[in-house]
C-alpha cells in the first residue's frame, strides 16, 4: 500500500476514534453533562424558542450524536477510499479537497469551541491528511 494511502488512513482513523468516543460519551455516562446539576435540570425542562416539541437537553444530545456520526462517516468514507479504492482517491482532486476542507473546518471549530484533546486530534489528523496530499502529488509528479 502506498505511503500516501497509509497517511490518509491514519488521518481517518483519528477522526473515527474521536467520533466513536464522542458518541459513547453522548449516550453513556455523564462526561458531556454540565457540572452544575441545576443547569442540567434547566436544560431538561427548557424548550428552544423554535419549538416545544423537544427540550434543550434532547436537542443537545441529538447535536452531539449527529456530530459524532459525521466524524465517523468521514472516517469510514476516507478510510475506505484510501484502503480499498485508492486509484479513485489518488486521482480525485475533488475528494482530496473535500477531505482537507472538512478537516480544516473541524480544526477551526476545535480551536474556537472545543477543548485540548479534540483540538490536538484535529491538528494531527489534518497534518496527516495534508501529508497524504503531498505524498500523492509527489508520486504523481514522479510518474
Amino acid at each position: 500500500m502506498p505511503a500516501a494511502a497509509l497517511l490518509f488512513m491514519a488521518s481517518a482513523t483519528i477522526i473515527g476514534v474521536l467520533g466513536s468516543i464522542h458518541m459513547l460519551y453522548t449516550f453513556c455516562g455523564n462526561k458531556l453533562h454540565p457540572r452544575d446539576a441545576a443547569t442540567l435540570l434547566a436544560m431538561q425542562h427548557s424548550h428552544p424558542m423554535l419549538t416545544r416539541e423537544t427540550t434543550v437537553w434532547k436537542a443537545t444530545l441529538g447535536f452531539h450524536a449527529s456530530h459524532s456520526l459525521g466524524a465517523m462517516l468521514f472516517a469510514l468514507v476516507f478510510g475506505y477510499l484510501a484502503g480499498w479504492q485508492w486509484p479513485l482517491l489518488q486521482v480525485s482532486w475533488f475528494l482530496q479537497g473535500l477531505g482537507m476542507v472538512t478537516l480544516l473546518v473541524y480544526w477551526a471549530l476545535a480551536q474556537r469551541y472545543w477543548f485540548s484533546i479534540p483540538r490536538r486530534g484535529m491538528v494531527l489528523s489534518s497534518a496527516l491528511f495534508a501529508a497524504g496530499l503531498l505524498a500523492t502529488a509527489l508520486a504523481r509528479d514522479a510518474s
